[in-house]
């Protein structure tokens, strides 16, 4: 991730909590009205699979209550609540314009009663312990800097046995294909990004996070010491996105 000072930028390894927070929010603020295009554009167009895939993967075995972390503009909410008619979901992010652009989608596809959008702290969720079936985060948790509190905080609101889904963009390990999407994030994403943007620092962190993302090996240690166990990865298009999948123990863990 970038940091302006003057004109120079600095690596998201080279900055503190507290900025890399002010960052985020600043840059999500900024690309609200492009964010939708610029997931399509980061994934090659495969996003919408990826999420529907993320979808045909979940278990509601209580209460079919979903918690959508990160929501930014509620794709993969909509996409649990058009595969699962009977859910009850809640959508939460830190950045209100990007829940406005969620909520109008939400009314637009009538899900308006079933999604319910709530302004709030990953890392401090506002609900009670075993709340819900299944908590998902699409393309959101390389963007906060605590990612082991912020899955054990998903582990506390999920019932025993529920669910955690994460399902993030990932530097390929392929050598091949790892230099080719080397080169798409590192110039050709950051030329188009002048073109079309306001706020190219926006494509350059967007391109940083990827690249500064946890290895899939490192980040399932990672669900493994939040207590998640059975974890599981799906690598999705030659390694772009990985879905990783744990469950809360059925004695809580």
């Amino acid at each position: 991730m970038k940091k302006r000072t003057g004109k120079r930028y600095e690596s998201v390894t080279d900055i503190t909590q507290t900025e890399h927070i002010k960052m985020v929010k600043e840059i999500f603020t900024t690309i609200t009205e492009k964010y939708d295009f610029l997931n399509h554009f980061l994934s090659f167009g495969r996003d919408i699979v990826w999420r529907r895939f993320t979808a045909s993967k979940m278990n509601f075995i209580q209460n079919r209550r979903y918690l959508d972390v990160a929501t930014g503009t509620a794709d993969l909410a909509i996409e649990v609540a058009r595969k699962y008619p009977q859910t009850n979901i809640i959508a939460l992010d830190f950045v209100r314009d990007m829940m406005n652009v969620g909520r109008h989608k939400s009314h637009k596809y009538d899900f308006s009663k079933r999604i319910k959008f709530l302004q709030g702290d990953a890392l401090k969720l506002p609900f009670s312990d075993y709340s819900f079936d299944v908590v998902g985060i699409a393309f959101g948790i390389r963007n906060i800097t605590d990612r082991a509190r912020a899955l054990r905080e998903m582990k506390r609101v999920l019932v025993n046995g529920g669910q955690c889904m994460v399902l993030e963009m990932n530097f390929p390990r392929n050598s091949l294909f790892r230099g080719m999407y080397n080169l798409y994030l590192n110039h050709i994403l950051p030329y188009l990004a002048r073109h079309f943007s306001q706020n190219p620092a926006a494509y350059h962190y967007l391109a940083d996070s990827i690249i500064h993302f946890p290895s899939p090996a490192e980040f399932m240690n990672i669900m493994k010491e939040a207590g998640f166990t059975n974890i599981e990865r799906h690598s999705l298009t030659m390694g772009i996105t990985c879905l990783y999948i744990g469950s809360k123990p059925d004695n809580g863990g």
